[in-house]
């Protein structure tokens, strides 16, 4: 029986376009593919590791033709739009009490602040949780499984009655190795309203 839900963020409540803003990436950076110095420098920005100021003078470094507001207007073009039904969704979840509900995000300062900005409830979104945690605050990111037990371990969670919902495979099977349920969405296909359609097997 299923009575903690933990749900990830991007292409679960707000969508995102990954694939549009690495093109964008590419044509604004004059490059065919992003080298792995700068995948592994995101991964390390987006764990806390490195400042918001570190990260834009690394990417002025090696980009110095572009100006900072470039960087962070691309940096932030990934995310679009919040359907308010999936605001509403969560709301009546969390008002209803059935479950304990966390969010588990993999998130950056640039890109919170710019939703913060843009996402008028995003107050009200965040207050729906039990706990929310945000990769870059609790310096933990997923599919690594410590970030998985540090939420079990801090919110002393049975695994088995745990379903964590994310549209990256990676992250559910890492998830699903500690016996938690999970559910790959397909963010094209299938919608977070939905979940108790889809997965009704397991409520």
């Amino acid at each position: 029986m299923i009575k903690t839900i933990i749900f990830d963020f991007g292409d679960v409540f707000i969508n995102l376009d990954k694939e549009g803003a690495m093109q964008n990436a590419l044509e604004i950076f004059n490059i065919e593919t992003l080298p792995e110095e700068l995948t592994s420098y995101n991964a390390l920005y987006e764990q806390g590791l490195i400042s918001t100021d570190e990260f834009l003078d690394f990417y002025l470094q090696n980009f110095p033709e572009l100006t900072e507001l470039e960087l962070i207007d691309t940096w932030n073009s990934i995310i679009k739009y919040f359907p308010k039904r999936r605001l509403e969704f969560i709301q009546q979840l969390a008002k209803d009490k059935k479950y304990t509900l966390i969010l588990l995000s993999n998130t950056n300062e640039l890109h919170i602040d710019h939703i913060k900005e843009y996402v008028s409830f995003y107050e009200d979104f965040k207050a729906c949780f039990n706990k929310f945690y945000l990769s870059h605050e609790v310096m933990l990111r997923k599919p690594n499984t410590d970030i998985f037990q540090f939420v079990l371990d801090e919110n002393k969670l049975n695994p088995e009655e745990c379903l964590f919902i994310d549209d990256t495979t990676e992250n559910t099977e890492a998830a699903s190795k500690l016996g938690i349920h999970v559910w790959n969405n397909n963010p094209e296909t299938e919608d977070i309203i939905d979940l108790f359609t889809i997965k009704k097997d397991l409520f």
